[in-house]
């Protein structure tokens, strides 16, 4: 290897893995847990929306189809941060990035309260969005960098728990302020909310360390070390050269292509697992849940809570599926989740094409974001970021981020247009497509739980 790195444990480099374990210090859970606020963040921005729907309509006069534009604003800007965050991560690093989506966070918010027009409304929720996609990508990246090996699993999850959780405090927020009644400009108070977590995120990023896989990057060595050391690995000399190793073969593998004939199976995973994720509605549900429930007739008050109860619904099936997910296997969860989700799915498209049994709408919106919350909702990055081989596993995670996120935005904005047109179509389209999902995962579906990434041959 070119590069020489001193070892001062060489002694205990040598000693039995299995006999060292990291420490869990109190540096390692803040720097996981302030880096995971950036999924809380990401959920609570995309969700907070749902509440502001119809103070929006009646402040911009928005068509069905401004709407879906107004929802899905923040969608495109997902995009751009997803593909530009490596980029950035790669000069500034991974925990300097993350300020700079906190203070992006910061900028929506504000941009969002006070905008003057339609226009300014949609470049502010853009901005949020850039914060939202590259979030998405640095806070995984932060944390599994931070975590030794034997607590990386758990301390990932946390990002995605902190997802779930922005969703549910987004309903609770959304429901608390209309108790205000606060009028037109009930919807500028709601967006504004975000600027709190925002503002608590940024000032708490400044409490945490760099991440030592950046700092060896950049031959930071000693850095490095003292950063591995204060988040408790027993061994930093030689976790220290462990990564050194590591970011030595991934030059190596550097040029290795996605696009070719042996990485077709594994490309037809990440985008089909990506696109039904979509395909499953979750998305227009949660951004659109307060219309859903006033199309059904549920007054405005009744709705808000009953979204807090969605939310909640979301977040206790979420930790659920982290538990079960190694036990069950990830093919078994899209399996149940698939199936539950058709079902549900068939029962709201009935009860809004025969407008009949209408409370029963809350109990089938509580057991289908159930079902995707166990299955979809947890799996879909799981699976994206195993199903590649070394070499290419860092672009394939973007592949299958950028499917995600398209789809997303095209699905946000059509939502609303077609719901106008008939309530029970976009979910009769839902339906189908988790059928499909289903029969995709029966026949063609490989189970990765218990497999070793350096041992998936797909």
């Amino acid at each position: 290897m070119s590069i020489e790195v001193k070892i001062r444990a060489e002694s205990q480099s040598n000693a039995d893995p299995s006999m060292v374990k990291a420490r869990i210090t109190a540096a390692l859970i803040l720097s996981a847990l302030v880096a995971a606020l950036g999924g809380l963040l990401f959920g609570f921005d995309t969700s907070v929306i749902a509440g502001a729907i119809r103070s929006l309509i009646e402040t911009f006069g928005l068509t069905p189809a401004k709407l879906g534009i107004t929802v899905s604003s923040a969608l495109l800007g997902t995009i751009i941060g997803a593909l530009v965050a490596g980029y950035v991560s790669q000069h500034l690093g991974r925990r300097d990035s993350l300020r700079l989506t906190a203070v992006l966070y910061l900028i929506s918010a504000f941009g969002c309260c006070l905008a003057w027009s339609w226009h300014i409304l949609l470049i502010a929720r853009i901005v949020g969005g850039i914060g939202i996609g590259a979030s998405s990508v640095l806070g995984p990246i932060y944390i599994a960098e931070i975590s030794p090996a034997n607590l990386r699993g758990r301390m990932v999850g946390l990002f995605q728990f902190n997802i779930v959780l922005g969703i549910l405090l987004a309903y609770l927020s959304n429901y608390l302020v209309s108790l205000r009644n606060l009028g037109t400009n009930e919807w500028r108070w709601e967006l504004a909310m975000l600027a709190i977590p925002a503002a608590i995120f940024l000032a708490l990023l400044f409490a945490i360390p760099r991440s030592p896989r950046w700092l060896a990057e950049k031959a930071r060595y000693n850095e490095a070390r003292t950063v591995l050391a204060r988040i408790g690995e027993a061994d930093p000399d030689k976790e220290l050269k462990t990564i050194i190793e590591s970011l030595e073969r991934e030059r190596q593998l550097s040029g290795e292509k996605l696009f070719s004939r042996v990485h077709r199976m594994p490309i037809f995973l990440a985008i089909s697992v990506a696109a039904f994720s979509q395909f499953s509605g979750i998305n227009a549900v949660l951004y659109y849940i307060n219309s859903i429930f006033s199309a059904a007739g549920s007054n405005y008050l009744t709705g808000g809570l009953q979204t807090v109860v969605i939310g909640a619904t979301n977040l206790v099936f979420t930790i659920l599926a982290m538990v079960m997910i190694d036990r069950f296997g990830r093919k078994t969860l899209l399996l149940i989740g698939s199936v539950g989700m058709a079902a549900t799915l068939s029962g709201i498209a009935v009860i809004f094409y025969t407008q009949q049994h209408r409370e029963l709408l809350v109990w089938l919106l509580i057991a289908y974001v159930a079902s995707f919350a166990f299955s979809l909702g947890m799996v879909v990055w799981v699976y994206i970021s195993e199903v590649f081989p070394n070499g290419v596993r860092a672009k394939g995670q973007s592949l299958g981020s950028l499917t995600h996120w398209v789809l997303s935005s095209i699905i946000s904005a059509l939502f609303p247009v077609f719901a106008a047109r008939s309530s029970a179509s976009p979910f009769v389209f839902f339906a189908v497509m988790m059928l499909v999902f289903f029969v995709v995962v029966l026949l063609i579906y490989p189970e990765t739980k218990n497999i070793a990434l350096e041992d998936m041959r797909l």
